[in-house]
């Protein structure tokens, strides 16, 4: 059993540049990656970034160069720093811990792009 808790969602300005912080408890020794997806408001959840346990990320077309995923050497900790908003991207971001048998999501936070 993995929880997950975020934080750091809120108003931003179109533009912007917030970090999303995932936090894992529980049986954290299982995990072997780390994603974030968010929901566009009007949209289906997408899948945005993931990091591995052995340090390999891969990104969304509509976020390669602009979002950035990393992760504490503890596998504690997941961030993601999201660079140049966009318009119209109102999103609630999940992370997701990865075993070999198990996918937990968190709860997600909402990150409202003003305009």
């Amino acid at each position: 059993q993995v929880q997950l808790v975020e934080s750091g969602g809120g108003l931003v300005q179109l533009g912007g540049s917030p970090r999303l912080s995932c936090t894992a408890s529980g049986n954290i020794v299982s995990i072997r990656a780390m994603c974030w997806y968010r929901q566009v408001l009007g949209k289906q959840r997408e899948f945005v970034t993931t990091n591995t346990t052995g340090g390999n990320t891969n990104y969304a077309d509509s976020v390669k160069g602009r979002f950035t995923i990393s992760m504490e050497n503890t596998m504690n900790v997941v961030f993601l720093q999201m660079n140049n908003l966009k318009p119209k991207k109102t999103a609630v971001y999940y992370c997701t811990s990865e075993s070999r048998s198990r996918i937990y999501w968190s709860q997600g936070t909402q990150v409202t792009v003003s305009s």
